[in-house]
């Protein structure tokens, strides 16, 4: 099945000013010849948020069924997706420690978005000198410095507030 899939090599990142903070995510999607530059970001969110909404904003651009290689400079989403999220799923989306996974509803989208692919998970150091990695920083970069320029310093502030009061009642990264 895997060889009449299209292949597609997908590099991503997320990062924040702050963590909590204005975040951004990127991903850079290759396939023969076409190459595909995304990215976005929120006014409160963090890191391991944004890594989680690279990965699956890049997956769900695909208008069908891809043989994804995957590549992410974060441990957590990679570890996540590959080691964690059945276990997850199993204990009713608890850790191994009984509390509840940070980040479910990122998890619960990854898990969707790439179970319509055959999609093969790497790591590589982020800040290495990786070309499309480090323009996946770069991305990240220019969404986080667009939000910062739609948003006073004041709506900043509110947002991250209310991210912080949100976060400590569904779970979100700390």
């Amino acid at each position: 099945m895997a060889s009449t899939l299209a292949k597609i090599i997908i590099h991503t990142d997320g990062g924040c000013i702050g963590n909590p903070g204005v975040g951004g995510w990127a991903a850079v999607l290759e396939s023969d010849k076409h190459r595909k530059e995304i990215s976005g970001g929120e006014p409160a969110t963090t890191n391991n948020r944004m890594e989680l909404r690279a990965a699956i904003e890049a997956l769900d651009i695909l208008k069908k069924p891809c043989a994804v290689e995957m590549h992410t400079d974060s441990q957590y989403v990679r570890n996540g997706i590959t080691k964690w999220l059945a276990g997850w799923k199993k204990n009713g989306w608890k850790t191994a420690n009984k509390q509840p996974v940070k980040n479910e509803d990122l998890w619960r989208a990854l898990d969707v978005a790439s179970s319509r692919h055959q999609v093969k998970w790497h790591w590589l150091k982020g800040h290495a000198g990786h070309d499309d990695n480090e323009r996946c920083d770069e991305l990240c970069a220019e969404a986080m410095a667009v939000i910062k320029k739609q948003y006073t310093h004041q709506q900043l502030a509110a947002a991250l507030a209310a991210f912080r009061s949100l976060s400590y009642t569904l779970s979100f990264d700390q």
